[in-house]
């Protein structure tokens, strides 16, 4: 593929490019966006390149990442010399019972092999990625107005986002993140740092700045080095050893917990696990919110004591009397 490259672009062609694709960036930011298709040589016109502005109307927040469509990510791959696309199409793991509204299809996961050279036997071999609809999928929270205060508020309630396409194509999206997953596992070099567009649509319902994503990839890299990627790392007072629960036992795990416990141990061990419970809010603030609610009764239910009683006035009488 022979493409324009920012060596290439005229200054007419700049300003169009600033006026249209890049219409949301700042002047810094749109520099940085152009040194970065000037040194991936990819073409903003054809979308290979694409800059992406979160929080734009907080200064505060405000943040760019870049995103490279699946033309440029193949166009940059193409490149290394040491690339063959995938040869047999991703596989799917899928659960019956996540099958609803979030989740179309009941998808749990997508892995897509791609295929690398080694460089001293010239063998190839296959580089995994894989990506979970729990972590990719742009679930946001539904909000209502109180008509009384004026105040918009959370419900509790969950949407998959359908701005997108998600909604009318998940299998083709959590398959897109698994393949820039695999892409970067394979070449960390070209695409560490570099994000599809499908990656980043949870960030945008999340209102995540880039630096956010960026610290959650990191997390989850962490979490999938020691085999936790999809489940909470929680400890239930046993010595303070550490367990990891998957997320969609999670709810049901501390639910057995807090019914078998007393009021102060679910205080003790809701102070202990403060970070996993804040991990699965992210991944599932719903279900996270329910468990709240029960968390809280547990902590506030009055344990029930036997009330002490003295002996009664037949057992007084039938005591032998002390020696006077």
């Amino acid at each position: 593929m022979n493409s324009i490259t920012t060596f290439d672009l005229t200054s007419k062609q700049i300003t169009l490019v600033k006026q249209t694709i890049a219409k949301d960036c700042n002047d810094e930011e749109f520099n940085l966006y152009m040194e970065v298709a000037k040194a991936k040589r990819l073409d903003p016109f054809l979308k290979q390149i694409i800059p992406m502005v979160f929080s734009k109307n907080n200064a505060e927040k405000r943040n760019m990442t870049i995103i490279i469509s699946r033309d440029g990510q193949r166009v940059i791959a193409q490149r290394c010399g040491d690339y063959r696309p995938a040869s047999k199409p991703p596989s799917y793991e899928f659960d019956p019972g996540l099958k609803g509204p979030l989740n179309p299809h009941g998808i749990v996961s997508a892995t897509v092999f791609l295929w690398k050279q080694d460089p001293k036997s010239g063998e190839w071999y296959e580089v995994a990625g894989q990506s979970f609809w729990d972590e990719f999928a742009p679930i946001k929270e539904e909000w209502a107005k109180n008509e009384q205060t004026g105040k918009n508020y959370k419900t509790g309630n969950q949407t998959l986002d359908d701005s997108g396409n998600w909604a009318r194509m998940p299998r083709l999206m959590i398959a897109k993140c698994a393949e820039m997953q695999a892409l970067r596992a394979g070449w960390p070099e070209q695409f560490t740092g570099l994000y599809d567009e499908a990656e980043l649509d949870r960030a945008k319902v999340l209102d995540l700045t880039a630096s956010e994503i960026v610290l959650r990839e990191r997390e989850d890299n962490r979490m999938r080095a020691i085999g936790a990627d999809n489940s909470i790392t929680v400890t239930w007072g046993d010595n303070w050893a550490l367990e990891n629960v998957p997320v969609g036992k999670f709810a049901d795990e501390v639910m057995r917990f807090i019914k078998e416990s007393t009021p102060e141990t679910v205080a003790k061990w809701q102070d202990a696990n403060r970070e996993p419970l804040k991990r699965f809010w992210a991944l599932q603030p719903g279900d996270a919110l329910a468990l709240k609610k029960e968390i809280e009764a547990a902590i506030a239910r009055k344990p029930s004591r036997p009330v002490a009683k003295g002996p009664s006035d037949a057992e007084l009488l039938k005591q032998p009397l002390a020696a006077g």
